[in-house]
């Protein structure tokens, strides 16, 4: 009778153990469903990535700290890329990201063109794809967060209009070539300019967006050039270089000079009267905005096509 006991005590502790050893240390059934649902990866963190044209550029650099402000406020991981304004780089940068198992692909177009490789490579991966600052020209994308550079190019038209009384001769430094911005900002300062028979185009040509291109070219242009009323720049970088040199021709005073993006160097270059006037985007909010919508999309939340950040031009 005693042997039988001490075989039943063994056989209960036996069937104890096999039940303990069942579940995983540290698991129980409370935490599997208290836990939220993680996602396939064992991790719920929304994961961004966010592909910037240039970084040299202190507009992109704004666009760039609002949204990594905005992501680490929300508690999402984000991950940036400096494409240095080539295509090729952007496109390399973004196969990585696709690596690294993004949730959401936030691009700032090199090339608003060849951009769209890149954007079909997400779209075939499965991961939301979101403009910021300029658009792309094909591939699926979800929303385009920016300013609307046809109407800002409108505002500088109209602001050059009224300085010059609508007679006068104009130069435009253009952006770079195959950027939606540089389309857009020129398509919106000729739809004021062109309209106006006293004023005239004595020359339109690419600086890139970049101040040392604009000083070289807009030296260039003024010694063909024998009068000169006004210049637009769509950007400030391309108009604080044009500036440089004018200053060095002594012809500052007598030409309105105009430029996009009201950075902090435009804004006290126009405090101090070395620029008459730069169209105030919000790069920071436009970055914050993104962010926001990467967090609804990553939801599977419905947003708008096209997220507007409000324009002004400053003039003082």
């Amino acid at each position: 009778m005693k042997n039988w006991m001490k075989l039943f005590g063994l056989f209960a502790l036996l069937l104890l153990v096999v039940a303990c050893s069942t579940e995983q240390p540290g698991s129980s059934s409370d935490d599997a469903e208290g836990d939220g649902g993680d996602s396939g990866n064992g991790d719920d963190t929304t994961k961004i990535g966010l592909s910037i044209s240039t970084l040299n550029n202190p507009f992109f650099v704004a666009l760039r700290d609002g949204a990594e402000a905005a992501a680490e406020e929300a508690g999402y991981e984000i991950t940036t890329s400096d494409a240095q304004n080539d295509a090729a780089t952007q496109a390399s940068d973004i196969e990585d990201l696709l690596q690294q198992d993004i949730d959401v692909l936030l691009v700032n177009p090199a090339d608003s063109s060849a951009i769209v490789s890149s954007i079909e490579s997400a779209n075939d991966s499965g991961v939301p794809v979101i403009t910021v600052d300029r658009t792309a020209d094909g591939g699926e994308v979800v929303t385009h967060i920016a300013s609307d550079n046809v109407e800002g190019g409108e505002m500088a038209g109209n602001f050059i209009a009224e300085q010059l009384n609508e007679e006068g001769q104009v130069v435009e430094l253009e952006g770079i070539p195959g950027a939606s911005a540089t389309r857009e900002r020129g398509e919106g300062f000729h739809n004021v300019v062109d309209s106006m028979d006293g004023i005239e185009m004595v020359a339109n040509q690419s600086a890139n967006f970049d101040r040392s291109e604009g000083l070289t070219v807009m030296e260039n242009i003024l010694q063909s050039t024998d009068s000169l009323d006004a210049v637009f720049a769509h950007n400030d970088e391309m108009a604080l270089g044009a500036v440089q040199a004018l200053e060095s021709n002594n012809m500052l005073e007598d030409v309105t000079v105009v430029g996009f993006d009201a950075t902090d160097d435009a804004r006290a270059a126009v405090s101090e009267g070395r620029m008459d006037a730069t169209v105030a985007q919000q790069p920071e909010l436009i970055g914050q905005n993104a962010i926001d919508a990467a967090g609804k999309v990553a939801q599977d939340e419905e947003v708008e096509e096209f997220i507007p950040v409000e324009l002004q031009l400053v003039t003082e």
